[in-house]
């Protein structure tokens, strides 16, 4: 109960709270210390010392919140229970608690991070999404931060393979961010689970992602990076994960693309390039006998017309316009067989008038 008020005072770190252990080896002592003290031994700044005598007053409050979490669906681990994530255990500032929604990883299966650019393209969301299915399908759980772009296609792509995905964010977990991403965050706490260091409420502010990104990276055996930009946040987490001894995997991309610079980059400092899911799955030691790799789909089976319409399309989406100019196929039958081939997973409706091709 104590960990949990710690969890409330919103300076009070892995780090702070670690070195305030070397002078009171439990929790109950470093709340029994006053303020005063923490400051005159060089632990907390003046005003920060008069904020945790002063939040004392709101213990009560404090439990009343930690005995309603099972209620509302949610655990709260802390480092000293036994489930708590060897994986993050060995990390220098591993969090003192977590917030979790769903179930954590587990330890003995292998892990892998996707991460990449919130502004993705269409090829790097299709990207994502191929690898996470294919790798879930094999038993890899997927870790990433439920960000807009690549994170969530990898989610999604998990899911789609009906395995394991986990996503950690960078505010409190009764808080989806961002907001339109709510569906996303529901199965993924169902799959597999939701996990947050942060208070509940806590806002998902800036500061807090590079932090959250060491959680990413900690809970994974590997990362794949799938599209990021030469000064990319995903370049964070990579260097977080090699500080933490973790493979880099980077998905290459056109030399003219901006969006795929810090991946072309980090295969020139030393990443695996990877071009199939495959590639990571031999890694992991899983054998692996599909000769699936990232190309478009098989065009045996489809009819005369629906070939003429998928071969107008490409990884980076095509409007309407071009693909009717293209086939001169009349507008109306033209649209019919896009449908058609979204039907058949051939095709992806990107939003307004663009298509496609699905991975």
């Amino acid at each position: 109960m104590i960990i949990y008020w710690l969890n409330q005072i919103p300076f009070l770190g892995p780090v702070t709270i670690g070195k305030m252990l070397q002078y009171e080896k439990n929790f109950s002592g470093i709340y029994n210390i006053e303020g005063t003290e923490w400051t005159a031994r060089g632990i907390l700044k003046k005003r920060e010392g008069e904020y945790f005598e002063a939040a004392k007053q709101y213990f009560q409050k404090a439990a009343e919140e930690y005995h309603s979490l099972s209620a509302r669906g949610i655990q709260f681990i802390t480092i000293q229970d036994e489930i708590y994530p060897e994986r993050l255990k060995v990390l220098p500032d591993a969090p003192t608690a977590l917030f979790l929604r769903g179930r954590l990883p587990e330890e003995k299966r292998p892990s892998l991070a996707i991460i990449g650019s919130r502004a993705a393209t269409q090829y790097g969301l299709e990207a994502a999404r191929c690898f996470g299915r294919v790798l879930a399908e094999e038993g890899v759980q997927i870790i990433s931060g439920l960000a807009a772009g690549i994170d969530g296609a990898g989610h999604e792509g998990a899911l789609e393979g009906g395995g394991a995905t986990f996503g950690i964010l960078g505010c409190g977990i009764n808080i989806c961010y961002p907001r339109e991403h709510y569906g996303l965050y529901e199965r993924v706490a169902e799959s597999g689970g939701i996990l947050s260091e942060y208070r509940l409420g806590e806002p998902p502010l800036a500061r807090n992602f590079p932090i959250r990104n060491r959680l990413i990276s900690g809970l994974s055996d590997a990362v794949l990076v799938v599209e990021a930009r030469e000064k990319s946040g995903s370049l964070i987490t990579v260097e977080l994960a090699l500080e933490q001894g973790k493979e880099i995997f980077a998905l290459p991309g056109r030399i003219t693309d901006p969006g795929s610079a810090g991946c072309n980059q980090l295969i020139q400092s030393g990443a695996f390039l990877v071009n199939r899911p495959g590639d990571i799955l031999e890694y992991f030691g899983i054998k692996f006998d599909k000769k699936l790799s990232l190309h478009e789909k098989n065009e045996k089976g489809l009819a005369k017309k629906e070939k003429m319409v998928y071969a107008c399309l490409d990884l980076q989406p095509t409007h309407l316009e071009d693909i009717v100019s293209r086939s001169t196929l009349p507008l109306s039958e033209c649209m019919m067989i896009l449908l058609d081939l979204e039907l058949k997973g051939f095709a992806v409706h990107t939003g307004g008038n663009y298509y496609g091709r699905k991975l």
